[in-house]
């Protein structure tokens, strides 16, 4: 079978792959959740969902650097990438091993359509459709929810040193809008900022984000002179997609209440 993947390039698979290594946490889980455990061999340190996982599977690597030679000796017939999470040099290196597809979420139509991709692709369209379905009344549900809510500027933060946060064409700026808060960071992927920078922006409210940079309770002290409320958020339900969506807009719901 020939399939395009998220970066429209042509994927020539002679068979439903069997032998499967993937190099994002999400799509991981995503695997998991599609009744793919057996057929998935290598994964990534990063691979935390199910927890037991990185105890039954070969670890291949990170998200940024892996063991060639390890994925190689594993015989895959398919290797399962990220164009944010894993860089191009490292697709064209596993391209010499195996099909390699490459995944691009900056949209939720984006995490629907790699869903219904992977349904195609290992023969799991009944499951995919029922997850899909799930995920869309759930989203329904959620913007009944918040329909006479006032929308909220927000900064959301995801490293301390240097201060970063997430802005526009990212997942978690998608999933901020989901949830009717506007992102005061309208630059592109994930800016540097400052607090004098931030006062200018205004936010009426600050995420703090517990990945990648694990921010706490006691962060919020770092925080305290910008005078804004703060609180604390779950980011694996602002950055994961895939099947973590039917998680994380029941995560939403009560975010907002």
């Amino acid at each position: 079978m020939e399939v395009k993947d998220q970066l429209q390039r042509k994927i020539y698979l002679p068979e439903v792959p069997k032998r499967i290594i993937s190099l994002v946490p999400s799509q991981t889980e995503l695997l998991v959740d599609l009744g793919l455990e057996e057929h998935l061999l290598g994964i990534t340190k990063f691979c935390v969902h199910p927890e037991y996982l990185r105890k039954t599977k070969t670890i291949v690597g990170g998200t940024k650097q892996v063991k060639l030679e390890k994925i190689k000796a594993l015989k895959p017939d398919i290797i399962l990438c990220n164009k944010e999470e894993n860089t191009k040099e490292m697709v064209e290196e596993l391209e010499a091993i195996a099909p390699v597809h490459v995944s691009d979420i900056v949209k939720l139509e984006d995490a629907f359509e790699l869903m219904s991709q992977y349904g195609e692709i290992f023969q799991k369209e009944a499951l995919v459709e029922t997850m899909l379905s799930s995920v869309k009344k759930k989203i329904a549900a959620l913007q009944k929810q918040l329909k006479d809510k006032p929308v909220r500027k927000v900064a959301y933060f995801i490293w301390k040193k240097p201060l970063m946060v997430a802005g526009k064409d990212t997942f978690i700026d998608e999933l901020l809008k989901l949830n009717k808060f506007e992102n005061v960071f309208k630059e592109s992927r994930y800016p540097e900022t400052t607090f004098e920078e931030i006062k200018v922006k205004n936010p009426d409210l600050l995420l703090l984000s517990s990945e990648p940079y694990p921010f706490k309770e006691k962060h919020k002290e770092y925080f305290s002179e910008l005078n804004v409320e703060i609180k604390l958020v779950d980011g694996e339900y602002f950055s994961w997609y895939g099947s973590r969506l039917v998680k994380a807009i029941d995560y939403f719901k009560k975010l907002s209440t």
